[in-house]
């Protein structure tokens, strides 16, 4: 299947293993032909939960993809019963997947030697270790500016730091610098450093403030989350309102990566 500029497969992947890396983050690897179609960091795929009571798929953004070895991993946090019952499955297991979907973070326009800065928290940082991989592959000097609410919640730590420079921030300053993203923004100044682009995938809060504070950057890109249905923006139930236009997008379809300053709402 085509979607957009990309392909798209629906298949019964694999689980290879499964991994808790935190109290209550997992790491997800699954195997299967899906690997191997070329993605975009920032797309993501949508993992039907083996359970006949739950209908709609769950979206998780793409963490690692291994075309060699037809190995694609996910990192998500159990947040419902949904994530509940996926924490549960074991090697072996079949998982009926579409993917990769939705367009992600545009990086073609960067130049070798350039330098970019990645911004992320909880668990929208799983894409922005992709991202930060596909940066470092083009020859790009990556900066990582990382928030979570406490030190337990740290996940991936050295292969952020293998990757490049990282500031971490926690709201109870348990390691880092103390408090917010934003704050630690503003601290390191990183407005004084030329970044070639900006990239961002986390809560709320976190993408309210790169959206107002870099909204005048010409590369800074944030990722949206939002409640999907469908995942493939036939139901638009994850519409966001465009800045100053009378038009919507869909956060699964035309999204979930969009540069600073389009959308007038983060979900």
């Amino acid at each position: 299947m085509k979607r957009g500029d990309f392909s798209m497969l629906q298949e019964k992947m694999v689980v290879v293993q499964q991994r808790q890396l935190t109290a209550d983050v997992f790491e997800l690897t699954l195997q299967g032909k899906m690997a191997t179609v070329k993605a975009t960091a920032g797309q993501f795929v949508d993992v039907k939960i083996p359970d006949p009571n739950l209908l709609l798929r769950r979206p998780f953004g793409i963490t690692q993809v291994d075309p060699q070895t037809k190995q694609l991993r996910l990192v998500y946090r159990v947040v419902g019963q949904g994530t509940a019952e996926l924490s549960q499955v074991t090697p072996g297991t079949h998982l009926d997947t579409i993917g990769p979907l939705g367009h992600g973070f545009p990086t073609d326009f960067l130049q070798a030697g350039q330098r970019a800065l990645i911004i992320g928290g909880g668990t929208g940082i799983p894409p922005l270790y992709a991202l930060s991989q596909q940066l470092v592959a083009q020859g790009i000097e990556v900066t990582h500016a990382i928030g979570f609410g406490k030190q337990e919640q740290i996940f991936y730590e050295q292969e952020f730091r293998a990757l490049g420079d990282v500031h971490y921030a926690t709201d109870d300053g348990s390691y880092g610098f103390h408090g917010h993203i934003g704050l630690l923004l503003d601290a390191a100044d990183f407005a004084k450093t030329d970044f070639a682009a900006v990239y961002a995938c986390g809560p709320r809060g976190l993408l309210m403030a790169v959206n107002n504070r870099y909204r005048g950057h010409p590369h800074a890109y944030i990722s949206l989350e939002s409640r999907m249905a469908c995942g493939v923006g036939e139901c638009y139930a994850c519409v966001v309102p465009a800045q100053g236009q009378q038009k919507m997008y869909k956060v699964c379809d035309d999204g979930p990566v969009f540069a600073t300053g389009v959308t007038s709402k983060v979900p």
